[in-house]
């Protein structure tokens, strides 16, 4: 089974890169004068090309993957991260023959790759399912969460078209600010992966034994220098960097370390792109949506949550609890997953009630949409990197 397992690692490697292209030829859509309102043209057709012959490259990693391992390939942190930026794409596709709007394609196409790109930094090797992941609700309820938070991503591809062309970039004010740092916390993504890369191409390791939650000695293997480390942590490694602090047991050291490193490097990336710019990063992608029209990305936000909300509440409430009173003998129990699952489900119900009920269209709408993808992934993130939990064994 190696060699389908390596087989299925190239199709993955493949759809990246198809829809890394695919991306230029929607800019390149968006650039064209002869480009219609519909966003129609050549460049457009043969970016959506691209997009489909990439996604069916990433099916083929998913089916020779689930095939090579015995079971469903989303049990950890790699697997899920890839199938939701496959699902991410997916429903883009659909949304894109709905609608016909290249433009849409120009930012979530990114937004996939960065999601890909953030999963490829996770072990990928294949290894059996522990006793409490062999269950046919593991497939279930990540995959229907996945699809979910998928589609809910849409509304904020949608939200964040809608602000950049509709802010004021010219004038200082708490939405244009608000409106860049959504675009420098995508930035900091790219930031973990330019530090995991970099540290891996080096072949970094340290090891530290420290005291678990249970209070327990157990070992922890960093991947980049340690500016955190473990609770009573005590370095093994020679000749690599000592920690300047120790966290408490409770929270993910390593994984800390990893987000502390992700945000220093893509703060510089950042300001380094603002010096070759001279200007705030959404006011240089203002004219990528000069042409877009407010009231459909508005209606494309809107249907996104519509479809994405419930599908999300059966995968992150209903199937999870029914699991968990299976693995663990109870509905519920304030697990960190559990909680942020129950914060999500919270906010886009007040999402709809604000829309249906309070008529919050147009601006408002768009950041709704906006904050849900936020704590979606500060859900995917943070929670999984930093704070431990029942569901860290992912």
């Amino acid at each position: 089974m190696s060699g389908l397992a390596e087989w299925s690692g190239n199709l993955l490697y493949i759809a990246f890169i198809l829809y890394l292209v695919a991306t230029l030829f929607f800019g390149g859509s968006i650039r064209s004068k002869k480009t219609k309102e519909t966003n129609q043209s050549k460049w457009g057709k043969i970016g959506i090309f691209l997009t489909i012959i990439g996604f069916a490259a990433q099916l083929g990693y998913f089916i020779t993957r689930w095939i090579a391992s015995g079971h469903a390939p989303v049990s950890n942190l790699f697997e899920f991260t890839t199938f939701f930026g496959m699902m991410l794409v997916a429903a883009f596709i659909i949304i894109y023959f709905m609608y016909r709007l290249t433009v849409l394609g120009v930012f979530a196409l990114p937004i996939a790759l960065l999601i890909i790109a953030y999963a490829s930094m996770f072990p990928k090797e294949i290894s059996p399912l522990i006793p409490a992941l062999q269950s046919d609700w593991l497939k279930i309820h990540v995959s229907t969460v996945a699809a979910g938070e998928a589609i809910l991503s849409i509304s904020f591809v949608a939200g964040l078209i809608y602000l950049l062309k509709h802010v004021d970039h010219t004038k200082r004010s708490k939405q244009s600010f608000w409106l860049e740092t959504i675009i420098y916390s995508l930035v900091v993504v790219a930031g973990f992966v330019i530090a995991s890369s970099t540290f891996a191409i080096q072949g970094y390791e340290a090891t530290f034994q420290y005291v678990d939650q249970q209070e327990a000695e157990a070992i922890a293997e960093y991947t980049m220098p340690a500016i955190v480390g473990p609770n009573e942590g005590v370095l093994q490694t020679d000749g690599v960097m000592e920690p300047f602090v120790e966290v408490p047991s409770v929270i993910n050291a390593k994984k800390l370390n990893t987000v502390i490193w992700s945000f220093a490097i893509g703060t510089v990336l950042y300001w380094v792109l603002r010096l070759i710019f001279r200007k705030r990063l959404a006011h240089k992608l203002q004219p990528a949506v000069n042409k877009v029209n407010l009231d459909l990305m508005d209606e494309i936000g809107y249907r996104s949550v519509l479809i994405g909300f419930p599908v999300f509440t059966l995968g992150g409430l209903v199937f999870a609890m029914i699991w968990a009173q299976i693995a663990w003998t109870r509905f519920w129990g304030w697990d960190p997953k559990e909680v942020w699952a129950l914060v999500t489900f919270l906010f886009y119900a007040a999402f709809m009630h604000l829309r249906l009920s309070k008529g919050w269209h147009g601006e408002k709408s768009a950041w709704l949409a906006v904050v849900g993808f936020v704590i979606i992934m500060f859900n995917l993130v943070a929670v999984n990197l930093i704070i431990a939990g029942l569901h860290s064994y992912a």
